[in-house]
């Protein structure tokens, strides 16, 4: 592989990080972060500020009062002719309860490493931010950098999407660094081969409250509107909307309702998740989904859909397909082979799309099993994977001014 020698200087830089990497992953891994629970969710924010701190960049936290802090650090370059930053985009927020990591604690097992969020996706904060350090130590980033770690992806980012999008706005390109794949068959430590992510689809998370008139089930059956019965009736036809060619599905997922097992069911509710591949796909669906829940089928029962959050399709565009290229080829001079792939779980990527940002999704160390007890790292993707970011972010620099 050929490297500038600003290039090489910051990769040689990285290569002697390993152990650093392992003591901040588990650092974040034993840090309780779960979504709702801000308080976790700001002591992790905490660890990485203080990283950005000692590393010499800008650190400002974007407050909520709900959810999670957001933590915006700052590299600035004052010499470059185009202003717009580089955007390194992370969450640092979990799926899991608390006391999670007290129960799970980092582990590092053979060559993976276990705990909570260990791939998904605190590995990629702590890759990013060895890339934000490296260039604040060693110089050689044709422009600003800018990393953004947010606080509650897992739930739809109520709080943090509107500091994506404008951080988004305001960039040149996006990587975010979820943790790139395994592809099918493959073992790292053989064939050197990983997937990252080419397009993602949106979601829609909703949830449908219906109302009916409670009676005694033996002595007033008659008198009754059950809302769960109405419910029930429509949860095929909800379920029916599953268009796979199209790529659009439709789960119910949660139910619930009722009263007593001798009382007519007056109130019901189902959450719904929408899935679906095209902006144009979203609204269309959202309203036919509407329209099934809130039309009565049991007479005396009503109902309403709320929306609770959602994420945006990432849509690959030809700007998306130039960071692709970039990434792909500084992988390649590593020996790792990387590929493209769409897969139907969403993120925050979406979102700096959906601003006409070119944006690359999953540039984070190889992990799997997200959301499980058996979440893994592979411990030996940590160093090249913060080298290959570093060389794609130097290079699309340049590539995107």
């Amino acid at each position: 592989m050929s490297l500038t020698a600003e290039e090489q200087i910051v990769v040689d830089w990285l290569a002697t990080r390993k152990e650093g990497m392992i003591a901040l992953l588990r650092e974040l891994v034993d840090t309780d972060s779960g979504s709702y629970d801000k308080a976790g969710v700001d002591r992790a924010g905490e660890v990485v500020a203080r990283f950005h701190q000692a590393n010499g960049l800008d650190v400002e936290i974007v407050p909520d009062s709900r959810y999670g802090d957001a933590v915006r650090a700052r590299l600035p370059n004052p010499t470059a002719n185009d202003q717009r930053p580089v955007l390194l985009l992370g969450h640092r927020d979990t799926v899991f309860p608390q006391g999670e990591p007290t129960r799970r604690p980092f582990t590092i097992k053979g060559s993976r490493a276990y705990g909570p969020g260990v791939a998904d996706m605190k590995g990629g904060i702590v890759i990013s931010a060895f890339v934000a350090a490296a260039f604040a130590e060693c110089g050689g980033l044709p422009a600003p950098l800018m990393m953004l770690t947010t606080s509650d992806e897992e739930i739809g980012s109520p709080s943090s999407r509107p500091v994506i999008e404008a951080a988004a706005r305001e960039s040149r390109c996006v990587f975010n660094a979820e943790p790139s794949r395994l592809p099918a068959g493959s073992d790292f430590a053989k064939d050197h081969r990983q997937s990252v992510t080419s397009g993602r689809k949106g979601g829609v998370f909703m949830r449908a409250e219906f109302t009916g008139k409670p009676a005694h089930s033996g002595a007033n059956y008659e008198k009754g509107a059950s809302a769960i019965v109405d419910l029930g009736h429509k949860i095929p036809k909800l379920q029916g909307l599953t268009d796979l060619e199209k790529g659009i599905t439709v789960n119910v997922g949660l139910i619930g309702g009722g009263q007593t097992v001798n009382t007519v069911a007056p109130h019901a509710w189902c959450e719904i998740d929408l899935r679906y591949v095209t902006a144009a796909q979203r609204g269309e669906m959202v309203e036919v989904i509407r329209k099934i829940i809130e039309t009565p089928i049991v007479e005396g029962t009503g109902a309403k859909l709320t929306i609770k959050g959602e994420f945006l399709p990432l849509e690959g565009t030809d700007e998306s397909q130039k960071l692709f290229e970039t990434y792909r080829e500084a992988a390649a001079g590593f020996g790792i082979a990387t590929i493209a792939e769409f897969t139907g779980g969403c993120a925050d990527s979406g979102f700096t799309a959906a601003q006409g940002t070119p944006t690359l999704c999953s540039v984070g160390p190889i992990g799997g099993m997200a959301h499980t007890p058996d979440e893994f790292l592979e411990v030996e993707s940590l160093v090249p994977a913060a080298q290959i970011l570093a060389l794609s972010v130097m290079r699309a620099a340049k590539l995107m001014e």
